[in-house]
């Protein structure tokens, strides 16, 4: 696999939407069914704010969209300015071919090295054990399971809550 990382431009819109709609990557994710294209497209084209912090990554093979993640800020609370929320797609035929790894990898150096995070966190579903795998690879840690999280298909399901403190915060030499 021939795997690169870049940001979202306008023009990936149709591409994103269709990764996040499709049947093997939607259900996993907190979005509901049928992703807009236009309102990728509108999200991709807004202006950048400098002062953010936060990050989208596509992975791409070749010229095939494989992947998608994004680091967040998990709100404007001054007190939890230490702390990011992250996600992770993955198209199905490339799921265990390396695609979350190198997009987990370059969330968590970028929070790690570059913001000074100390605390990345997230929810996945208790299902989702390949993603469970990666991120405890990647220093996640179970903190609790959230009852009845979330609906996906006519069901309420379980998540898990994960976190992962930075293993070296950032300090003067």
């Amino acid at each position: 696999m021939e795997l690169s990382l870049r940001r979202p431009r306008p023009d990936d819109a149709a591409a994103l939407a269709e990764l996040l709609a499709h049947p093997g990557v939607q259900p996993g994710l907190l979005q509901l069914p049928y992703a807009n294209e236009a309102l990728w497209r509108q999200r991709l084209a807004a202006p950048v704010d400098p002062a953010s912090t936060e990050l989208q990554l596509l992975a791409f093979d070749g010229e095939r969209l494989v992947g998608s993640a994004g680091l967040h800020a998990v709100g404007p609370a001054v007190r939890r300015r230490h702390a990011m929320t992250l996600g992770l797609s993955v198209h199905p035929d490339a799921q265990g071919r390396g695609v979350g790894h190198t997009l987990l990898g370059a969330l968590v150096e970028q929070a790690d090295q570059w913001l000074g995070v100390l605390r990345l966190e997230l929810t996945v579903y208790v299902d989702n054990e390949r993603a469970i795998r990666l991120y405890r690879r990647h220093g996640f840690e179970e903190e609790g399971r959230l009852r009845a999280y979330a609906l996906r298909a006519g069901r309420y399901v379980d998540c898990f809550s994960m976190a992962r403190l930075n293993p070296q915060p950032p300090s003067w030499a």
